[in-house]
């Protein structure tokens, strides 16, 4: 399923910046944001974009993420634990160039957030809207927190295979056209 253009940048002369968003920054997001900021690294485009992950709830401000999740990184040679819990905020629309939720009630609360709503039909998106497997209606990340190790390993391989996806058109973007 082919997904949206990505927006342009803000402003050409900075970083783009990307953050993701789940409900509580100690789960899906921080996954999605270790995974994507590495998937930028690995396409050499590290100094152009920066990779932020925040929540939707207060719950867990300041707190690392959860150790399941952790743990599922660093089983995949990951290394999450400088992360700390943010809380997803309308300033975040003035520092940020493009906006993924980890699922619909994500997305309706960061779209109700935003300045205007041509800001948030242009700069949100699902974030599996980027998963070359993701089908019409199944465009969730589903939340591990209350099951058990397995749906972060499952959450993993979406996160994976959805940042290669991602990182990819990240490049063709801030490549800018094809030279005539």
């Amino acid at each position: 399923m082919p997904s949206e253009p990505l927006p342009p940048p803000r402003d050409p002369d900075l970083p783009y910046r990307v953050v993701l968003v789940c409900l509580g920054n100690i789960c899906r997001s921080p996954i999605a944001q270790v995974v994507l900021r590495a998937a930028v690294e690995r396409a050499g485009l590290a100094r152009q974009v920066g990779i932020d992950s925040s929540g939707t709830g207060d719950w867990h401000v300041g707190h690392p993420m959860d150790r399941r999740a952790a743990a599922v990184l660093v089983g995949r040679g990951y290394d999450g634990s400088e992360h700390r819990a943010q809380q997803f905020t309308a300033r975040w629309f003035d520092e940020h160039d493009l906006f993924l939720a980890m699922d619909q009630s994500n997305y309706r609360d960061v779209c109700a957030l935003a300045p205007d709503p041509e800001t948030a039909r242009e700069r949100v998106r699902l974030f599996r809207a980027f998963d070359p497997r993701a089908g019409e209606g199944d465009l969730e990340v589903p939340d591990p927190y209350y099951g058990g190790d397995e749906g972060f390993g499952q959450v993993l391989a979406i996160v994976e295979r959805t940042a290669e996806q991602l990182a990819e058109e990240l490049a063709e973007l801030l490549a800018g056209p094809a030279p005539q």
